[in-house]
């Protein structure tokens, strides 16, 4: 394989930042400086500053996000992160982000390709979000949401927007799917529209929920999940 994906696969870093590794002259293969795309085998000795790289067992966790978390691995201004109560032995960090205020499904791994793919906007990895906004809103307001809102950053794709069945004093529950990636999107969408969000939590991801999980609370995938994934992104193993 090349050499940023065995990186990458070896939990060192995502597949991205393994490439500007290389691209510095940090990674050698058998002792000699390796170059973008070089390949490696079964039998070659892959080293970063000169440090051999051993394979690191692979482990994807779905966490039920809770309010209050950041999904980084540090945060400069010490808030509780999305890896308290992970386990502690594995380079894990979150695949994307859900802001602070929003709870739900997050994938926390150490696969750099799976994460990378996953996402990646080739891929449209689809998201669910039940989210309640401020108001009653229309038929004509969801057929906006569906067809695309103009934002600061272009307008979005087409989204599947449902009313749901639960109801709210002053609000309104939708389910909105999307499969883009900017940053707080269904927010801004749902502002655009004359209906903040008054709540939002993000009941699938990659076809993926939280199930019987409590907020807060995680689970490993399973090797059949592991798989319905890599179908989804391409990514054979």
């Amino acid at each position: 394989m090349r050499v940023q994906r065995a990186l990458a696969l070896a939990g060192v870093a995502s597949r991205r930042a393994a490439e500007r590794m290389v691209e510095e002259g940090r990674i050698t293969i058998n002792g000699q400086i390796a170059t973008t795309g070089q390949l490696v085998g079964d039998g070659d000795v892959l080293a970063v500053d000169g440090t051999p790289v051993e394979a690191e067992v692979t482990r994807t966790y779905l966490l039920n996000k809770r309010v209050g978390t950041v999904a980084s691995v540090t945060d400069p201004q010490k808030r509780p992160t999305v890896l308290e109560g992970m386990p502690t032995e594995l380079r894990l960090y979150p695949v994307g982000r859900l802001d602070l205020n929003t709870s739900g499904v997050l994938l926390i791994t150490n696969d750099g390709e799976l994460a990378h793919r996953l996402m990646h906007p080739r891929f449209e990895v689809p998201k669910v979000y039940d989210t309640l906004v401020e108001g009653r809103i229309s038929a004509d307001t969801i057929r906006v949401l569906r067809r695309g809102v103009e934002l600061e950053d272009g307008i979005t794709h087409p989204a599947r927007v449902e009313k749901m069945e639960r109801l709210h004093p002053g609000g309104t529950w939708l389910r909105i799917q999307i499969t883009e990636g900017r940053n707080r999107q269904v927010r801004r969408m749902c502002e655009a529209v004359g209906h903040p969000t008054m709540r939002l939590f993000r009941s699938r991801y990659a076809g993926l929920s939280a199930g019987k999980l409590e907020l807060g609370e995680h689970r490993l995938l399973t090797t059949d999940e592991l798989t319905r994934l890599g179908r989804l992104v391409e990514l054979e193993r």
